[in-house]
């Protein structure tokens, strides 16, 4: 780190160690902000202005519970990433699981945050990512929905989830959920001040099969109803040389619940948005993730050149 951050110290972000600057004297105080190329321009990004101290879960070694790369990006964007992470903090002890579960597909979206640091990179675009494993809290669930501190998760029972009590969901969602909200919500409003709707773009990833059957798709477009980027986008990927399989709400639906992300912070406001899936074999490494970000970015370039697109989506 360079010696003008004052009251800037490092830390480690998640599994995939990509590095990151603490701007607060403790990670409970903190704004986490990675940014691969230069440190020190992330951190002169504060969203918001004092965080409030509570009972956190998260320790002294612990990430924070998001992070923000290319946080001076100048496009009108702003990717999210809820699955992430594969990091369960110190205090909850794995939720009892062995190290090797929390590999797969059950703790978080395989190849996500490779292919997000690349694409915010490509458009210039801000992202902000969840620090935290899904099994924790899923931050793409409404705090209503039973699967929002799962149980069971494809069939595998998550002992740290059984039989938790008020205070503990209250702990949680204190310490990992309404950070992340928070966190959007912040960087939604810089977009506002300078009166500039943003694209929204949500990034997941799928497993290749699920329950037996064989999924065929490349990509899957997440949509409900503002058409303005999912059907150019689609069209795009449809006509790429090498013949993508594109999924329209498949495997998954924008028109579902489980698709609070978006619901919550995009669709409410009008703001353009899709949801991307993209099958997690595609981008589990590097090089898969860097040829599916110049892809995305080859095909969402004109989408999202159109200066009709931010506006406010005013349905029929």
């Amino acid at each position: 780190m360079c010696a003008a951050c004052t009251g800037v110290t490092p830390c480690s972000l998640d599994r995939d160690d990509y590095p990151a600057v603490i701007t607060g004297p403790t990670q409970k105080e903190s704004l986490c902000f990675a940014q691969t190329n230069n440190p020190l321009r992330a951190s002169g990004l504060i969203l918001a202005g004092k965080v409030k101290h509570i009972e956190s879960m998260i320790g002294p070694e612990d990430p924070p519970p998001y992070t923000i790369i290319n946080a001076q990006g100048q496009a009108k964007i702003l990717l999210v990433g809820d699955h992430v992470s594969n990091v369960i903090p110190g205090a909850l002890e794995n939720l009892g699981l062995k190290d090797a579960m929390l590999e797969q597909h059950i703790a978080y979206d395989i190849g996500t945050r490779k292919l997000i640091n690349h694409l915010s990179q490509h458009l210039d675009a801000t992202a902000v990512l969840a620090g935290y494993s899904r099994l924790v809290v899923d931050l793409n669930r409404s705090l209503e929905d039973n699967s929002v501190m799962p149980e069971i998760s494809d069939n595998i029972v998550i002992p740290g989830n059984q039989n938790i009590s008020e205070e503990h969901r209250k702990q949680r969602i204190q310490s990992f959920y309404t950070p992340y909200r928070k966190a959007i919500d912040m960087a939604l409003q810089r977009f506002r001040e300078n009166n500039v709707v943003p694209a929204f773009i949500a990034i997941h990833s799928f497993t290749p099969q699920m329950t037996g059957f064989s999924r065929p798709w490349h990509v899957g477009i997440l949509w409900d109803k503002d058409p303005r980027i999912p059907l150019p986008l689609m069209q795009r990927l449809r006509a790429h040389p090498d013949g993508f399989n594109i999924g329209d709400n498949e495997p998954y639906s924008g028109k579902h619940p489980a698709d609070y992300t978006i619901d919550h912070h995009a669709e409410a406001a009008g703001i353009p948005h899709v949801s991307i899936e993209i099958r997690q074999d595609l981008v589990n490494t590097e090089n898969g993730a860097e040829r599916w970000a110049s892809i995305l970015h080859d095909a969402l370039r004109d989408v999202l050149a159109d200066p009709g697109l931010y506006r406010v989506w005013q349905s029929l």
